[in-house]
């Protein structure tokens, strides 16, 4: 039999919202079919009320699904896994069915990092699955300790297909190990928080910040004078744009002894522009004196 789905309409967000019982939600949701020119819902199935005391489910909202934003960063993060992955001939469809025992995310972060992790290479029981899962995030968490990042992933969310886990971590490993990729910017999502307190079921919508700005991700914290041109004086762009095509400055950078540039060629070839300009201005500011 088909699976009955239990719809929660939107509410505003609350922390502190109504508690319901499984009947209520039931009641609502039928009230939510059956009511006119009703507005987009979120749906839930059986298996995310049947929850644990203080345990808790989020479901992505519908609207957000449809995000092109939010798809482009799924399409991003899918083909980056696979041509990581592409000697593994491991083709990754849906980040959520494909990543949540731990296998492929165990070989996308030894392919990242170079290093073989002491798991089994396959394993079908869920208490292998997680004990895998745990040492892989245990892997993660020791490379991104030291940059200070707060952890937005469990062994439990990873394991029961939370699709914002998988993100926030694949973000995260995108982001440390610098993959040639563009990341769309400022990707959230509203998500639908439902958590059983008390016996009973409560539910919020929450909004989850995806990714920033490609130099926030990056680690670029510090401004510099093209920062402020973008900011506030975007009319004089066109007049530093006219410079050398980039192999050439790349070339003369080599050749001329100066420092790595904060840019990467990553971001060049992906079209960045603060990055190209930031490249050619090295060469400018080394080279503007001679004749």
């Amino acid at each position: 039999m088909e699976k009955m789905k239990i719809i929660i309409k939107k509410i505003k967000l609350s922390w502190t919202s109504t508690p319901l019982c499984v009947s209520d939600l039931q009641e609502e949701g039928k009230n939510a079919i059956h009511a006119p020119m009703s507005p987009a819902s979120v749906e839930i199935h059986p298996e995310d009320t049947q929850l644990e005391e203080n345990e808790e489910r989020t479901v992505i909202d519908p609207t957000s699904r449809d995000d092109p934003r939010f798809k482009e960063l799924l399409k991003v993060l899918i083909d980056w896994i696979n041509d990581v992955l592409v000697e593994e001939r491991i083709i990754v469809k849906q980040l959520e069915e494909d990543l949540y025992d731990g296998q492929v995310l165990q070989k996308l972060l030894e392919k990242l990092a170079d290093c073989k992790l002491n798991v089994a290479e396959v394993t079908q029981s869920e208490i292998g699955q997680k004990q895998k899962l745990q040492a892989v995030l245990e892997a993660v968490q020791d490379l991104l300790r030291p940059h200070g990042r707060a952890l937005q992933w469990t062994v439990d969310s990873i394991h029961g297909k939370n699709l914002v886990a998988i993100l926030h971590l694949l973000v995260a490993l995108a982001t440390h190990f610098r993959a040639p990729i563009h990341l769309p910017e400022h990707v959230s999502v509203q998500v639908v928080v439902v958590r059983k307190r008390e016996g009973m079921l409560h539910s919020s919508h929450v909004t989850e910040e995806l990714t920033t700005t490609t130099e926030m991700m990056m680690g670029r914290f510090e401004r510099d004078a093209f920062d402020t041109l973008f900011d506030h004086a975007p009319d004089k762009l066109s007049v530093v744009k006219k410079v050398h095509n980039v192999s050439f400055a790349f070339e003369l950078m080599l050749d001329g002894g100066l420092k790595k540039p904060k840019a990467r060629p990553e971001d060049v070839v992906n079209l960045d522009l603060k990055s190209t300009l930031r490249v050619l201005y090295n060469l400018f500011t080394k080279y503007k004196h001679l004749e």
